[in-house]
C-alpha cells in the first residue's frame, strides 16, 4: 500500500548514490593502503605525532572493531581508529587517521559548525524512528479512515523526518573542514614529503568526502519521496 510508484522514482536512485559512493571510497583506500609511506609510520604513529604537533595532549588513542570505523568522540575526547588504519603503513592510514585527528583540532578551537551537528545528535536519533512511525500512522489514518487529522500527523511526521537531511547537511561542511585541516597538518608536521603521497592523502579524503555527499543526497530523496507520498495520500481522499 505505502510502497507507491514513487519509491523507485526517489528511493532507488538514493540507494545507488549510496553504494557507488561507498564503491569509490573502498576502491580507493584499497589502492592507497597499497602504498606505503615515506616514512614508514603506522597510522597510529602518525596521529601520536599530529595530536602532539597540534597540541592535543589529552586526546587518548584505542583501536575500535571494523574496517573505516574510524572516529573521533568530542564527549569522552577520544580518537578510535580502526585495526587497519592503526596498524597500517600506508599513505591511506595516515589520512584517516589525520582526518580524525583534523575533528579533534576542531573540537579544541570550539568549530561552530561541529558544534552545530553535534547539538542535532538527540533530535535526529529520535526524529528518524518517530518521524516514520508518524508518516505512517497518519498515512493510515489517512487512507483508511478518511481522517483529516491523520494527513496533519503525516505532515509532522515529514517535518520530524527531515531533521535526518538537516543533519546530513550539517555534516558536510565539518566534514570538508576536517580533511582540510588533515592535509595541512600533514604537510607542516613533515609526515607528508612528496608530491606523491600528497595525491594520496587527496584521493583518500576526496573520495570519503563523497560519502557524505551520497548521504546527503540520499537524505533529500528519502524526505521527498515521503513528501509525494504525503501529498498523493491526499490528493487520493
Amino acid at each position: 500500500m505505502f510502497l507507491s510508484s514513487y519509491y523507485f522514482i526517489f528511493m532507488i536512485p538514493a540507494f545507488l548514490i549510496v553504494m557507488l559512493a561507498q564503491w569509490y571510497v573502498n576502491s580507493t583506500y584499497r589502492k592507497w593502503s597499497q602504498v606505503q609511506n615515506y616514512m614508514g609510520i603506522t597510522g597510529q604513529e602518525a596521529a601520536r605525532r599530529l595530536l602532539q604537533f597540534g597540541g592535543l595532549p589529552g586526546v587518548e588513542i584505542e583501536q575500535t572493531p571494523g574496517k573505516l570505523t574510524d572516529h573521533y568522540d568530542p564527549r569522552k575526547k577520544t580518537l578510535s581508529l580502526s585495526a587497519g588504519v592503526a596498524q597500517g603503513q600506508s599513505i591511506a592510514s595516515v589520512a584517516i587517521a589525520a582526518h580524525e585527528i583534523g575533528h579533534a583540532v576542531q573540537d579544541k578551537v570550539a568549530y561552530t559548525p561541529l558544534r552545530l551537528r553535534s547539538a542535532l545528535v538527540p533530535a535526529v536519533s529520535i526524529g528518524s524512528r518517530l518521524g516514520s512511525i508518524l508518516i505512517l500512522g497518519g498515512l493510515f489514518l489517512q487512507l483508511f479512515l478518511g481522517s483529516a487529522i491523520g494527513t496533519q500527523i503525516a505532515w509532522i511526521g515529514v517535518a520530524i523526518f527531515a531533521m535526518g537531511a538537516v543533519f546530513a547537511l550539517a555534516t558536510l561542511p565539518v566534514e570538508l573542514n576536517a580533511s582540510a585541516r588533515a592535509q595541512r597538518l600533514l604537510v607542516e608536521s613533515g609526515l607528508v614529503h612528496t608530491d606523491a603521497e600528497r595525491d594520496g592523502v587527496h584521493a583518500v579524503l576526496r573520495a570519503a568526502a563523497w560519502t557524505y555527499v551520497a548521504a546527503l543526497a540520499a537524505a533529500i530523496l528519502q524526505v521527498l519521496y515521503y513528501i509525494m507520498l504525503v501529498g498523493g495520500g491526499r490528493r487520493r481522499r
